[in-house]
């Protein structure tokens, strides 16, 4: 959803720079071989940032390649004029097999039994079959070398099958058993690849961003020349392991006002379940931000706010819409001035990594959860 903020009513807003996107990926994209292509993710709305305006900043660029996570993500994309190719990485119904062909759209075949059920539709759809190279979760067993064969040779007569993909799941790891295992997952697809080399489907695809920095300048390359960048092109690490590269930042900052500012003296209490005791005069500044923005209720009690350059810890439970903060060493704040939620303000930046980090989670959990309440502004 995209809501162009009206500087006189903000209240809760995320500033996208589409621009520093566009950066992340010419970033990326050079560090690969040169005739590598990528296919940018732009599921969960582009992880928060606005999936059609990303897609098309990216289209202008030269993308023709744009990975989603559902029919409805797909649809979206289509109704706003893409018209590149789009993959869909996860379940969609057999039943909708004719909305996927009339608008191109290519599905992942996540099973035997699901390829099967979209065949008896009668529509040829387009399809990338996924292969299980041991992240257990959708594909067939690579490790079935000739079952795997016969199976490829037979949805590829009967459906249109166009590419061939598997998911490296611990690729963003330095630890040896983890580079160990990613090493037999990229022998396991390039196997099966290999069998059915004369087919010669255009799409064969095992790198997510972290492997496309890790393994696409070794000898692993010619595995696959297709690269789907995820949560890099975004400036969130895909893990404390992976070194990114300079020049690749987030994209956002999650501003929100003062709504109010006012002195408490000890022994006041702060908050639903009153879990923050005031012991000295502090002034106490009211955010009208809370989890039901997805500003993530764990950070009750231990998280902070930036306002002018420095850090107001928050105090009590985060409520649905608000939260309080402690800005009695920040004289400036008062009611409509800017906060920093994630982001840079002075000197201090706290990014949705940082965030993460602060309440065990990963960056790409706290960009998703930013509410579609919380307005996008693009520049």
């Amino acid at each position: 959803m995209e809501v162009f903020v009206n500087i006189k009513e903000k209240r809760s807003w995320l500033e996208v720079n589409l621009n520093q996107i566009l950066a992340n990926y010419t970033i990326y994209k050079r560090q690969l071989p040169i005739d590598t292509s990528v296919m940018i993710v732009t599921k969960a709305d582009a992880y928060g940032h606005g999936d059609v305006r990303v897609a098309w900043k990216l289209i202008q660029a030269g993308i023709n390649f744009i990975a989603v996570s559902n029919i409805d993500e797909a649809i979206v994309l289509r109704d706003a004029g893409v018209e590149c190719e789009i993959l869909i990485l996860g379940y969609t119904s057999p039943k909708h097999a004719k909305t996927l062909y009339n608008d191109d759209i290519t599905q992942a075949i996540l099973s035997k039994e699901y390829a099967y059920a979209l065949i008896e539709t009668g529509y040829p759809v387009k399809c990338h079959l996924a292969l299980d190279t041991g992240m257990g979760r959708i594909g067939i067993r690579a490790t079935e070398l000739k079952d795997c064969e016969m199976f490829i040779r037979d949805i590829y007569i009967k459906l249109n099958l166009t590419g061939l993909f598997t998911h490296l799941c611990v690729a963003d790891s330095t630890l040896y058993e983890d580079v160990v295992f990613t090493r037999e997952q990229l022998l396991k697809f390039k196997r099966v690849v290999e069998c059915v080399k004369d087919l010669k489907l255009p799409f064969i695809h095992c790198y997510n961003s972290s492997a496309g920095l890790a393994y696409c300048n070794t000898e692993y390359k010619y595995i696959s020349k297709i690269v789907r960048l995820g949560v890099l092109l975004y400036g969130l690490k895909p893990s404390n392991d992976v070194i990114i590269p300079k020049g690749i930042k987030p994209a956002i900052t999650w501003k929100t006002v003062v709504s109010m500012v006012k002195d408490m003296e000890p022994g006041d209490t702060i908050g639903y379940g009153r879990t923050y005791k005031v012991d000295r005069p502090m002034r106490v500044a009211t955010i009208p931000t809370g989890y039901a923005d997805g500003y993530n209720r764990l950070l009750s009690n231990k998280g902070f706010v930036l306002i002018h350059g420095k850090k107001a810890p928050i105090l009590g439970n985060i409520c649905m819409d608000q939260m309080m903060v402690d800005v009695t060493n920040i004289p400036e704040a008062e009611m409509a001035t800017e906060v920093v939620l994630l982001g840079r303000s002075g000197n201090i930046e706290y990014t949705a990594d940082d965030m993460a980090e602060a309440i065990g989670s990963i960056g790409y959990e706290v960009m998703c959860d930013i509410s579609k309440r919380v307005q996008r502004y693009y520049k």
